[in-house]
């Protein structure tokens, strides 16, 4: 399973992508904010930046809410870099847009889904990846999981080449269901990624180990 990162932050980005697990980069408009007031960059500057620090998609959301706003502007933003990927609201504009973009050779992330249908119209319009958002599902009582569970089921049966991005990750446990599943790629924030490193059994053993060896130096 691949991973994304979802933030716009370049620390935390430069910080994962050294590591050498990153597949990619999820950004929003608040994310995108957040960056902008940190830094006092503009939001393109911080996004050419991340799109010169990974290799994989980034994605860049558009804030229209009409087709031709949105494809206007993703137009705009893939000129940033190859590896941008529009990220297009889950509405009936969007399906148009998406259509339209990839007929442009340009890829495009499907945000806000909710349910198996909304993916599978996506689907079907031709985006490249759609992003169920787990997290909220799960605060207002729907078990977010179920719903990536039968995404996958439906892409499966049908060989549907869009890759299914299990998003609003809170835990790392998260992680683990999205990879059970066969979800094709989780998009976790900075602080889950650094909670994956962890565990009291690890921490433990380093520590025996280290004291073994202080007796025989």
């Amino acid at each position: 399973m691949k991973i994304f990162i979802d933030t716009a932050n370049l620390d935390e980005i430069k910080e994962i992508a050294s590591w050498g697990i990153l597949d990619g980069v999820t950004t929003n408009p608040t994310l995108l904010s957040r960056e902008v007031e940190r830094t006092g960059k503009k939001p393109e500057a911080i996004l050419k930046k991340i799109c010169s620090m990974v290799e994989g998609p980034v994605t860049a959301e558009v804030t229209s809410k009409e087709a031709k706003g949105i494809v206007s502007e993703g137009k705009k933003l893939k000129r940033i870099a190859d590896n941008i990927c529009i990220k297009v609201p889950m509405c009936k504009e969007g399906l148009i847009a998406i259509r339209e973009l990839r007929n442009e050779d340009i890829m495009t992330n499907t945000t806000l889904v909710f349910s198996a249908n909304q993916a599978l119209l996506v689907a079907k319009a031709g985006t490249n990846f759609v992003s169920p958002f787990i997290g909220r599902m799960d605060d207002v009582g729907n078990e977010g999981m179920g719903i990536v569970d039968q995404i996958v089921t439906i892409f499966d049966n049908y060989c549907i080449e869009t890759e299914v991005v299990v998003a609003s990750v809170r835990h790392p446990m998260h992680i683990v269901e999205a990879a059970l599943i066969g979800a094709d790629v989780c998009t976790v924030p900075y602080n889950v990624i650094l909670k994956m490193l962890n565990h009291p059994l690890t921490d433990v053993g380093i520590e025996r180990f280290l004291k073994d060896w202080s007796k025989i130096k």
